[in-house]
């Protein structure tokens, strides 16, 4: 493994020395769609359409030890001419402040999906992963791409990058008050270890803007078997005006039927 590669897998490894497990992970994604047809939903005049083709597995280029395989990259094409170019709007989902590394190719697609964080406003909605590291960690990028019909092009609406071993989680909401809005947790880096958690809303111009963040109630290895966004959802809601203690709790879907508060954090054990 070369050095720069040494490197890298050093830094996502120590990104990972705190992470105790906190609040359960959301679990892997189901298999998604690698092809979407947008002209219908965005109205474009050319057949505008999402492709995703993804190369065969090779080599492990991080564990480097003969017969370990990844899956090949993937190929993120936005295209009016069916894949016969690209738009570059998605060519650096994971790239970190504009430089390349072993971690800014995608190997992994984890969404793929077409949201309306308002009615007759979609948006190509996308997650893909990065090789992953010894550890296991991984970055993932997620982007929101809206569309401009007087340019007819894509652009980016929202991004985020983050890894995956501390229970991170970029989360687009689909219903419900907060519905059209993206929540991200991420953990601190100084005691008391918890996560950052921010709300990200649509504004009239199809960009998204920050609207909240602030440190969360959640704890590293608190044993709370709920995802981070979950658990903050009551302080969440009280700090957008949206719930009121007292209030009936606003209750995540899931498995655990009666999750109570534990110092400001929802909690299911």
């Amino acid at each position: 493994m070369g050095a720069r590669k040494l490197l890298v897998a050093a830094a996502m490894a120590l990104a990972a020395t705190v992470g105790l497990a906190a609040s359960a992970a959301a679990p892997e994604a189901p298999a998604v769609a690698r092809t979407i047809d947008l002209a219908k939903a965005f109205n474009t005049r050319p057949p505008w359409t999402f492709l995703s083709p993804q190369a065969p597995d090779i080599p492990d280029p991080i564990f480097d030890e003969p017969g370990e395989t990844a899956p090949g990259k993937i190929r993120l094409c936005i295209s009016k001419n069916r894949g016969r170019t690209c738009s570059p709007v998605l060519d650096d989902v994971l790239t970190v402040q504009g430089e390349p590394d072993s971690f800014s190719e995608a190997h992994y697609l984890n969404d793929a999906r077409i949201v309306y964080p308002a009615a007759g406003t979609p948006l190509l909605l996308l997650q893909v992963g990065s090789l992953k590291a010894m550890n296991g960690d991984q970055r993932i990028g997620t982007v929101a791409l809206a569309y401009d019909r007087a340019k007819d092009a894509f652009f980016v609406a929202y991004e985020r990058r983050t890894n995956r071993n501390n229970n991170q989680e970029v989360r687009y909401i689909a219903a419900g008050p907060l519905r059209g809005a993206i929540i991200s947790a991420e953990p601190t880096d100084n005691a008391p270890f918890g996560f950052w958690v921010t709300v990200n809303r649509i504004g009239a111009d199809q960009h998204y803007a920050e609207v909240l963040r602030y440190r969360s109630a959640t704890r590293y290895g608190d044993g709370n078997r709920l995802a981070v966004i979950d658990s903050e959802r009551p302080e969440l809601y009280r700090r957008l005006g949206l719930w009121r203690p007292g209030s009936p709790l606003p209750l995540p879907a899931g498995p655990c039927p009666k999750p109570h508060l534990v110092r400001g954090a929802l909690w299911c054990q």
